[in-house]
């Protein structure tokens, strides 16, 4: 295969390249030229705005007013703590040998993750970004727009679940963005191969052409028409065209219709007709086996597609669902977003990737500018793999009772990593490197070493053995690999044929497969498709990319893309490129990136916790664990590995807190305590102990400005899902890693009469409600 359709391909291509080359050559010298030609005070006037050569963030430390305190209080309660265990140990209770002995094994195991949870936030950063030095310096009036462009990817699986119009007002918000249109792709991956999901995707391009220009015209926010019109504010704040009411009201009542077109396609996929569903022309539908079906792409929009109704061009739409066949792992979300990354390198392949999930919309139009200001940044952008948002909700009851918001760790955690090697990657609402995901290390880490010896060298030279040798092989080829690009990127000193027998003589198609424009396209640094490539050959070789065999002999999903091998495949994606020396950035605007909506039920809450626990437990017990993976190369530093190994060794909490939740009934029970009698120095130490717990807590609070509400809530929930979710996790987890048993729970619903937080109340039974409920009688 290699043989016969690479050399052709790479033909034409090379000729594309060095034509485009050429062309990036010419203006470069004619701006010289020009310049050399305007007298100086002209010049000066040319020239950008100061603006444009300053940085486009920076770093605002916590004061250390606040974090002094803060620090000291930490080392403080690791002395106490010291303290406090010396005494338990030295004094065991005879009576109550039993009760001692597992009390002081649960407290030991708290002081553990305390610590685990609590040094990665030892140095904390907020910061600023400058949209507008961005602007002067790629945006420059007169210049082609430099911006850098992104492909933005939404997954979904099935439209019941999912509803369309979520998905719809996701979408929306993307192809309204405060960007260049030329520069933003949406790919949609529908995973379950709906006709209703493409349906309503030809319904969304349609209203598209109304919505967008409205957008822009007027400047709204949020640019999810559902939100937007939702919302209970005064519209007509700062809006001063007079034909902003109208045009409003005529483009409400365009969505009203809108939404009914798209409710009429959601009722008639209630029930699946015998013979499966028909396209408009009478063809059967692709998808009408959601488990054995061709890929299919169908590009909406874009260049070639319609206009907007004012004329102009619109952002590029491309439906894609990959091929699915009997006998081949798939891989879920993972498996569809690395069918993504192939299909946008292959169609538009621009040098960052956005991510995002059904139901999260662009709450804010000038997202992407936020990112960009630190990805387009030439002092702190090489070195990122990720910019990470925090991830923000709607329709969450007021007092926050179960704990959605997450938070404490949005807004104190995640800041902390900051510090280090920046946040870990949560699955949406994050603009990445396309480079990373190829899995490469970033441009500014020498290579990895060769011998074993040197690599030992790095982080531990008194071991002889510190790395895997399956390790230092995949770092070896990593090597190889990373020399033949910067090899091939001499296009001039290669013709075509030496050039291709380059390609097959590396481990380029074991590495990325067997697709000649592919493997082109991960050369590419900055991205971007040759101009002389034909639509329809692209289209053919997208197809081929989202094949199922595809991924068969190759790094995917084990060194490149999205990492598998665990439900919660962000924590490992984000894990693999720390570790190969990259840093992210938190990003938090004033005005929140994303919205997403959360299940506001206990029930379903405690299912997605035990998804995510699930994940953790499922990571402790692969290579990948963070407790012995990545110690190699020495790239990812010590505070950042104690948050990771945090991040995979929480579920297990659960087992030390079920234990220490009953104690205090067993001991009114039985008589007997798990301490003896308090001397006053004993006292003075279980005093300080509680004390220093109280002032961590609120000097944390302090810095990071989370409310005393939300602090509270973070701990409640912890003992909640502690003692149940974590718990399933543990044991599920163990069953399916070590005895291939893959157990599920299942959720019963009943009604709701409350309009408004109606599911908050809706009574769920589920297995997972078992251990606490027995837990608060016995109490009781």
């Amino acid at each position: 295969m290699a043989e016969d359709n690479g050399n052709p391909i790479w033909k034409n291509r090379v000729e594309s390249w060095k034509e485009k080359k050429n062309k990036k050559k010419k203006p470069a010298t004619t701006k010289v030229e020009r310049e050399a030609e305007i007298p100086p005070e002209q010049q000066m006037e040319d020239k950008p705005a100061p603006d444009a050569s300053q940085p486009l963030s920076t770093i605002i430390p916590i004061p250390k007013s606040r974090l002094a305190p803060y620090r000291t209080v930490i080392i403080m309660r690791l002395i106490i703590l010291g303290l406090f265990f010396h005494y338990r140990v030295t004094n065991p209770v005879d009576s109550a040998f039993g009760l001692w002995l597992t009390s002081v094994i649960c407290e030991i195991w708290f002081a553990f993750s305390w610590v685990l949870d609590q040094f990665p936030k030892w140095y904390p950063v907020n910061r600023e970004t400058y949209i507008d030095r961005l602007s002067a310096r790629y945006e420059r009036e007169g210049e082609p727009n430099e911006l850098a462009a992104v492909d933005f990817f939404v997954s979904t699986v099935d439209p019941l679940k999912e509803p369309p119009l979520i998905t719809a007002n996701t979408v929306l918000s993307i192809l309204a963005l405060d960007y260049p249109v030329d520069k933003v792709s949406c790919y949609i991956s529908d995973d379950g191969a709906a006709m209703l999901t493409f349906e309503s995707l030809v319904e969304t391009a349609d209203f598209a052409r109304k919505w967008v220009p409205f957008c822009k015209k007027f400047s709204i926010e949020p640019r999810a028409p559902e939100f937007y019109f939702s919302q209970k504010i005064d519209y007509l704040k700062d809006k001063v065209q007079p034909s902003f009411v109208k045009e409003r009201r005529a483009m409400k009542r365009d969505y009203e219709e809108y939404k009914i077109r798209i409710n009429a396609l959601v009722a008639k996929a209630q029930k699946t007709p015998e013979e499966g569903w028909t396209m408009q022309d009478g063809t059967p539908w692709p998808g009408n086996n959601p488990r054995d079906h061709p890929g299919m792409i169908q590009v909406f929009l874009g260049y070639s597609g319609a206009p907007d109704i004012e004329g102009n061009e619109l952002p590029r739409l491309v439906y894609v669902s990959r091929e699915k066949r009997p006998g081949y792992q798939h891989h879920k979300k993972a498996g569809a977003e690395n069918a993504l990354v192939r299909v946008s390198a292959v169609l538009t392949n621009a040098p960052f990737i956005l991510n995002l999930d059904c139901d999260h919309y662009v709450n804010n139009s000038k997202a992407v500018r936020e990112a960009m200001c630190f990805l387009m940044d030439p002092q702190v952008g090489r070195d990122v793999c990720y910019v990470q948002f925090p991830q923000r909700f709607d329709g969450i009851d007021r007092s926050d009772r179960y704990a959605n918001r997450n938070t404490v760790f949005f807004d104190v955690n995640m800041k902390g990593l900051d510090g280090i090697q920046g946040p870990v990657y949560v699955g949406t609402g994050c603009v990445f490197n396309r480079q990373a995901l190829y899995g490469y290390g970033p441009p500014s880490m020498p290579s990895f070493p060769k011998s074993s010896s040197s690599s030992c060298s790095c982080c531990c030279p008194g071991k002889k053995e510190p790395k895997d040798p399956s390790e230092l092989y995949r770092d070896a080829k990593r090597e190889e690999l990373d020399a033949a690009i910067f090899n091939l990127r001499e296009i001039d000193n290669y013709d075509e044929y030496e050039r291709s027998m380059l390609i097959s003589q590396t481990s380029f198609e074991k590495t990325f497969g067997l697709s000649s424009v592919f493997i082109e396209s991960t050369l590419m640094e900055n991205g971007g498709v040759a101009e002389s490539a034909n639509p329809s050959t692209l289209i053919k070789e997208a197809i081929h990319v989202i094949s199922c065999g595809y991924e068969e002999k190759t790094a995917w999903g084990k060194e490149i893309g999205w990492i598998y091998g665990s439900v919660t495949e962000d924590i490992l994606t984000g894990f693999k490129m720390h570790c190969r020396g990259w840093r992210s950035i938190y990003c938090m605007p004033l005005r929140p990136a994303f919205k997403g909506s959360a299940p506001i039920n206990l029930s379903d809450r405690l299912h997605q916790v035990l998804r995510w626990a699930l994940g953790s437990v499922e990571i402790f017990l692969s290579r990948h664990c963070p407790l012995w993976y990545g110690f190699g190369g020495g790239r990812l530093k010590w505070l950042q590995r104690l948050a990771y190994i945090n991040t995979i060794v929480y579920p297990f909490t659960s087992l030390p807190l079920i234990a220490y939740c009953s104690l205090p009934a067993i001991c009114l029970l039985t008589g007997k305590f798990i301490i003896p009698t308090l001397s006053n120095l004993a006292s003075v130490l279980f005093l300080g102990l509680f004390l220093s717990i109280i002032v961590t807590a609120v000097l944390e609070l302090r810095w990071s400005g989370v409310s005393i509400e939300d602090l509270w809530r973070n701990e409640q929930f912890w003992v909640i899902g502690g003692v149940s979710a974590h718990l399933f996790a543990v044991f599920q987890g163990f069953l399916k890693m070590l005895a291939g048993i893959d157990t599920n729970f299942t959720v019963t619903a009943k009604a709701a009469d409350d309009a408004d937080f109606g599911e908050l109340y809706i009574v769920k039974w589920t297995t997972l409600l078992i251990p606490p409920t027995t837990l608060l009688i016995v109490n009781m």
